[in-house]
């Protein structure tokens, strides 16, 4: 009889450890497939001139970072200055991809907010995102020249992480 509840209880224990584990986790030290793999290319309209375009093969032979932000994202407000702040320095060039947003939105928060992107790329329908593996906003990849992705970062980036993580990989792609 005794037996009957054991074998419940033990499958019981098994999924609350798993449970437990889970729960450890980081949801932002997500491994991306794509890291180390060439950057999906894509051609989409420009932000601040629609009629143009911005085809990502315009920045091969750069290392750079492409970011993911909407106006409607609060993380994204969040990471925001230090984006401002990289750009100032010229770190790097940043690419925006302005991700399922409106236009007249995306342009205020630009405009309040200051302008860190070299240009911006529309992702109006997430069709780019897709290819991206875009969880949400923000999320920025470090590309290299060759147009590999060497790193990704879900959600608002830290100076701590830009100190610690994105600078060293940048530092050591540019040597190469």
């Amino acid at each position: 009889m005794k037996a009957k509840f054991l074998v419940p209880l033990a499958i019981f224990v098994i999924l609350a450890g798993f449970l437990a584990y889970g729960l450890t986790l980081n949801p932002r030290e997500v491994p991306s497939p794509l890291v180390g793999k060439p950057a999906p290319e894509f051609t989409a309209p420009r932000l601040d001139a629609p009629e143009q375009s911005f085809r990502l093969a315009d920045m091969r032979g750069q290392v750079f970072l492409l970011n993911v932000w909407a106006s409607w994202c609060v993380s994204c407000r969040q990471e925001h200055p230090l984006l401002v702040q990289m750009a100032r320095q010229g770190v790097v060039p940043v690419v925006g991809l302005n991700y399922k947003d409106e236009r007249p939105a995306a342009l205020a928060w630009l405009r309040d907010g200051g302008n860190p992107y070299t240009t911006t790329a529309v992702d109006a329908d997430g069709r780019i995102g897709i290819e991206y593996g875009v969880y949400g906003t923000p999320e920025t990849f470090l590309i290299d020249r060759e147009g590999v992705i060497r790193y990704k970062h879900i959600g608002p980036m830290t100076p701590e992480v830009l100190r610690k993580v994105v600078m060293p990989k940048i530092e050591e792609l540019s040597r190469g």
